[in-house]
């Protein structure tokens, strides 16, 4: 049995790549991290090549694809370390919307000028029970808020209910983190008004599971990028008037990169397959490669740093960008060591 990427959608990741490779290059990343620009028009960009619809229906003027094209995509914006609300906006909020059948703002979000983040700190958190709700009116807090300027943002509570406030509704402070290519914040609620989206604390692990997908992949492509650089590095340095590449040490780093990684790739496409298949282990396969990629990913990534030797740590050179983006999402949405828990609980192992 063949199983790859159809031609279609080897196309679309290849257009993908092009529009990043002119759009947001390393310069471009540089001025995010300054503060000198936002993501917006690169999210603008992306949505008229139509990923911000990517899985939103037709009728709603998206493009009705399927995880396993998300999966493709995400791959190519890590390996851009590219900014943008794909992960909050285009998956997780426009699946739970139109599973739950509030589709209004599907179209906007299709169109990208309507961002939703992703608010889901009291589901998946350590901190449970921080916004409590009274007659559609939320009160308290949940970090790390995905997309720090969304127009509105979805709030999971720890009962499996999901309400949509509008920005201006709520006071939310940008939080730092060590990945400038994704932003997130603190939400803060006093009485704010919300409207209840769903009551199916399924749909909320659904959302969930299909978002830590996007994030294996995402990992996967930032973890490629450095190891393509570290072969490129290897292949032009020279110490002793030859290329590092040709030192035994260095070889064997960068084949045990490869020798990891390239196993990674059928995992996250599984992962998306299993979503558009609806098979029973979709959601147990999207916890392992979100967990199997954030050690993978950091272990490349440590890697990669290394054969560039002292250079690896120079803004020169860019890499700790899509290094601190790796160990990012190695926490986001849940360490590894939390996943693995949640999988062995899907299996019922204890």
């Amino acid at each position: 049995m063949e199983f790859g990427l159809s031609q279609d959608q080897l196309m679309l990741g290849d257009s993908v790549r092009k529009f990043l490779a002119s759009e947001v290059p390393l310069d471009k990343v540089r001025q995010l991290a300054a503060g000198e620009t936002n993501d917006s028009s690169v999210w603008q960009g992306l949505a008229d090549m139509g990923l911000a619809g990517l899985i939103i229906p037709e009728a709603h003027g998206g493009a009705e694809l399927g995880m396993l094209d998300a999966v493709a995509i995400a791959e190519a914006l890590g390996y851009a370390a590219c900014p943008g609300p794909f992960l909050s906006t285009a998956i997780m909020s426009a699946y739970l919307l139109n599973a739950a059948g509030a589709t209004d703002p599907l179209a906007r979000m299709a169109s990208g000028e309507y961002r939703v983040g992703i608010a889901f700190s009291d589901v998946i958190g350590s901190r449970k029970g921080q916004v409590v709700e009274a007659d559609s009116k939320l009160t308290g807090q949940s970090l790390f808020a995905l997309d720090a300027t969304a127009d509105a943002y979805l709030i999971g509570l720890s009962d499996g209910r999901v309400f949509m406030i509008e920005a201006s509704e709520v006071t939310r402070s940008s939080l730092s983190t060590i990945d400038v290519t994704q932003s997130v914040c603190e939400l803060s609620f006093d009485q704010s008004p919300a409207c209840l989206v769903s009551s199916d604390a399924e749909l909320v692990w659904q959302t969930i599971y299909r978002g830590r997908a996007i994030q294996a992949a995402d990992t996967l492509g930032a973890a490629q990028y450095m190891l393509d650089q570290a072969v490129a590095y290897s292949l032009d340095r020279k110490q002793f008037n030859r290329v590092i590449g040709s030192f035994q040490a260095v070889k064997h780093m960068c084949a045990e990169m490869a020798s990891l990684l390239e196993p990674c790739r059928a995992f996250a496409w599984y992962a998306g397959h299993a979503f558009d298949e609806s098979t029973d282990d979709s959601a147990l396969t999207a916890c392992h490669a979100k967990a199997h990629l954030a050690e993978v990913g950091q272990f490349v990534a440590k890697t990669s740093t290394e054969v560039h030797g002292g250079m690896g740590f120079t803004d020169l050179v860019g890499l700790h960008y899509w290094f601190k983006r790796i160990g990012f999402n190695r926490q986001l949405l849940g360490s590894p060591e939390a996943v693995r828990h949640e999988a062995a609980q899907l299996e019922g192992l204890c």
